[in-house]
This record gives structure tokens, C-alpha cells and sequence, in this order.
């Protein structure tokens, strides 16, 4: 007999990692919902149409395709077979599995355009896959909590992330981040002063895996995408900044890359978006300006966004950017649109490595009634209702067994409390509650139970 698995890259999740995940997915609505976003799903499947020419060459390649229903490849010939893979995949292939969320929002608003409020802020929580290779931290398919709004140009949105971002991470116990910030503009203006201009994509994808790779090897890739020597000796400031406060950082941008009207136009930004940070009051700032933060995917045309947390050796945990023309491709030309995601498997991790999980956060049974005979149940029934109307978290044990091994029950699902009834407590009508921590055992009676669970943190 096989013995079964799951798919590389793919993970199942018990009974108290997904109270973890949880309390990560409740801290995260409840900030997007202070934040005025209202709640958005899309299907999981999206036409390949959809998807594809979104994300850049490297993008494409990893999404995951879904075969046609049926005999998917009973309409190929020997000529489809032999003009290769990328000619046969429109044929047996329409759908594939979504990326990200950005793109099939994008597509939602184009296709209910004349029913929404403009500017219209949705927040998404669902799960997407990347045909990557797996590794720590990085899985096919993993959940994104997305916040993005669209249809204004106004850089308070963008001042509005960074403060949603440093919620979320201080809610959640993440304390030591780094929110690292950059303008597309201004890598565009890069591209210009290197005399590469146009060519900003390629250098995009290049520079995002400076923290990967290392600036040698992002040197030879764009060596072998054409770039030349001289362009590469030119961007030689980009790697030497170095430890400059934000006001220095950005003035010698502004020096390096006078020349482009376009890279001054992407600084202009960053300044004016800090700005509006400041002025909504942010204490203790995470921020960081960072002008080799690029973002590979190919949608984003303005200010973008990084968190990393410190001290673990995990990839970004948040990113986004603004795109202004990402429903364009949809018919849709000229809606500016800015978003944040966040990647709750790569928190979670996070949280697990550095244990900031507060105590009650993967607690789940609070109280466990034991009843010793059939006597004793018809008193547990009637008070595990009480409990429950009272929203304290309790269950009973459904045999009628020994005694210790309700109790083992207990210990092996960490419930810390439980109530005994037996003869005795028929008669009295008190109850026997017994701290599974401390091993303490008292008398009580329902009232006083549920005023004691209630003030209890766990």
C-alpha cells in the first residue's frame, strides 16, 4: 500500500497551528476592516488569459496550469506535438490557478466598474500558487491578506500602508522589522542615467535578487541580458550608500540621478509620502529607504514596499507597490491602484522561530466536563450549555470511561481546567474543578465557574 503525502511545497495544518494562523488572520482583517477596507473573494481558478503577460517572463513560468475537462489532448496533431510546450498549452490548458490576488482584483474591477464606489478599498484573504522550487519559507501554495485601493492617484494611500504595515506587525508581537521603501520611478531613472533607458524591467528583475545572489552575480545577469560594461560601471553608486540617515540618502539620489526627470519624479514621491507619515503622528518608524529595492513583478510603476522581520533568516513577510495601469490590460486604461499583501505562512514561521505567540492564541478547549455515570452526565449537559452561552470554551468527555483517562484526555489537548462530577457533586450541587497546571482542586459552584474562566487569561 502507498503510503500517502502531500504535495511538495504544500503543508497540512493541526488543530493548533490553525488557531495560530487564526489569531494572524484576525489581527490582520481586524486593521484592514479600522482601515476602511471592505471584504473581496475571487474564484481560485482564473483563465489563463487572465493571468498571463502580468507578472513578467519569470512570473509566467510559475503559474500553475489546469488541464481541460475531458480528453484534453484528443484535438492534437503531430504538428502541435512537434512546435513544443508553450504551442500545445492553449490547447489542452485554458485555466490556470491564481498567483496572486492583485490581478484577478484588477479583473474584478474592470468587470463590476460601473457598481463600485470609486476610490473602492477591498481587502482579500485567500490562498494562491507558485510553481517554485520549495524551500524554507517559501511554499506552492501559501495564503496572501491583501489590502489595496483604487481609482485615486493621492499619495496618502501610500502613507496609509506604511501605517497599516506597522500596525499589523505590532498587533501581531513582530516588533523588530524593517519596512523597506522604494520608487519605481526611480529605478527607471536609473536605467536612464546608465544610458539604459527602457530598460528598467530588466533591471528590476536583476536588482531584486541582490539580497539572494549577492551584487556579483546581479552584475553578470545583466551582463548576459545586454547591458553594458559601461552602464554596469555606472551603476556603481546604487551598491554604495551605504549607512546615510533619510535625509542624506535622498539628496544624494537626487545628485546621482539629476539628469532624469523621471527619477527625480519617483524621489519627489518618497519625500511626499514621508511626509503624510509624519503628519499622521507614526512613533517609533520602521522605515527604511532603500534604492535597490526593486520588486520583480512587472505591474508595479510607482512607490514599493518590503517587510522584513529581523533576526530570522526568512524572506519578506510583506510587499506591495502602486501600479497604474495594471486594468489596462483589461480595457479598462488609466485606474491607479496601490496594495499591500501580507504572506501569513511566512509570518507564522516568523512567529514559531522567535515564539510570539501570545499564550492564548493556539489555546482552544478552555474546561473539560468529566461525569463519572450516566447520573452525573445529566448534570454536565445542562451546565456545558450554561458555559457555552456564556462564551467560555468547553466540551465533555462523551464516554463514560475511567477516570484517568478522561483526565489523560485532558492533558494530551492542554485543556487547562477541569470540572468533575460524580455522586457527590449530584447531591450537593457544587462542583469539583481541578487546575490541570497546578494540580490545585477546589469546590465551586456554576456561577463562580464561569466567573473564574471569565477573568482567567487561559
Amino acid at each position: 500500500m502507498q503510503k500517502p503525502t502531500v504535495p511538495k511545497g504544500t503543508r497540512d495544518f493541526g488543530p493548533e497551528q490553525m488557531r495560530k494562523r487564526l489569531f494572524i488572520f484576525d489581527t490582520i482583517r481586524q486593521t484592514f476592516q479600522r482601515f476602511g477596507f471592505q471584504p473581496l473573494e475571487t474564484p481560485s481558478m482564473e483563465n489563463l488569459t487572465t493571468l498571463t503577460g502580468k507578472y513578467g517572463d519569470e512570473g509566467d513560468q510559475l503559474l500553475f496550469k489546469i488541464l481541460n475537462s475531458g480528453d484534453f489532448a484528443g484535438g492534437l496533431t503531430e504538428a502541435d506535438l512537434q512546435a513544443g510546450s508553450k504551442k500545445i498549452t492553449p490547447k489542452i490548458a485554458e485555466k490556470g490557478l491564481r498567483y496572486d490576488l492583485t490581478v484577478p482584483f484588477a479583473r474584478y474591477v474592470v468587470m463590476n466598474r460601473n457598481a463600485l464606489t470609486m476610490p473602492f478599498k477591498r481587502y482579500q484573504m485567500q490562498p494562491v500558487w507558485r510553481a517554485d522550487r520549495p524551500q524554507k519559507g517559501r511554499y506552492r501554495e501559501f495564503y496572501q491578506c491583501d489590502a489595496d485601493v483604487v481609482g485615486t492617484d493621492s499619495l496618502l494611500c501610500e502613507a496609509e500602508i506604511v501605517l497599516m504595515i506597522h500596525e499589523v506587525f505590532r498587533n501581531l508581537g513582530v516588533l523588530d522589522f524593517t519596512l523597506k521603501i522604494n520608487n519605481r520611478k526611480t529605478l527607471a531613472g536609473i536605467a536612464e542615467v546608465i544610458g539604459e533607458p527602457g530598460q528598467e524591467g530588466l533591471l528590476s528583475v536583476a536588482i531584486d535578487k541582490l539580497d539572494k545572489i549577492g551584487m556579483e552575480k546581479v552584475l553578470d545577469e545583466l551582463r548576459e541580458r545586454g547591458f553594458s560594461e559601461e552602464s554596469i560601471r555606472k551603476l556603481d553608486p546604487l551598491f554604495s550608500f551605504g549607512e546615510l540617515d533619510r535625509l542624506q540618502l535622498l539628496n544624494q539620489l537626487k545628485t546621482w540621478l539629476t539628469t532624469s526627470e523621471t527619477a527625480q519624479q519617483g524621489i519627489a514621491e518618497l519625500e511626499e509620502t514621508l511626509q503624510f507619515v509624519d503628519q499622521y503622528g507614526l512613533t517609533d518608524s520602521r522605515i527604511e529607504i532603500d534604492p535597490t529595492l526593486a520588486r520583480g513583478l512587472s505591474y508595479y510603476t510607482g512607490a514599493i514596499f518590503e517587510v522584513k522581520a529581523n533576526g530570522v533568516s526568512i524572506g519578506s513577510v510583506s510587499g506591495g507597490g502602486r501600479y497604474d495601469n495594471l486594468t489596462g490590460t483589461f480595457g479598462m486604461p488609466g485606474l491607479s491602484g496601490v496594495g499591500i499583501s501580507f504572506g501569513v505562512d511566512r509570518i507564522y514561521d516568523v512567529m514559531e522561530e522567535l515564539n510570539l505567540f501570545p499564550a492564548g492564541a493556539g489555546q482552544g478547549t478552555r474546561l473539560l466536563l468529566v461525569p463519572f455515570d450516566s447520573a452525573a452526565r445529566a448534570v454536565a449537559l445542562p451546565l456545558l450549555s450554561q458555559l457555552r452561552a456564556s462564551g467560555i470554551t468547553a466540551e465533555v468527555y462523551p464516554d463514560l470511561a475511567k477516570v484517568k483517562k478522561m483526565l489523560d484526555y485532558a492533558n494530551a489537548k492542554a485543556i487547562p481546567y477541569v470540572v468533575l462530577i460524580g455522586s457527590e457533586e449530584v447531591q450537593t450541587g457544587l462542583l469539583s474543578l481541578k487546575n490541570m497546571v497546578t494540580g490545585e482542586q477546589t469546590k465551586t459552584t456554576a456561577s463562580e465557574l464561569i466567573q473564574l474562566l471569565r477573568s482567567t487569561s487561559f
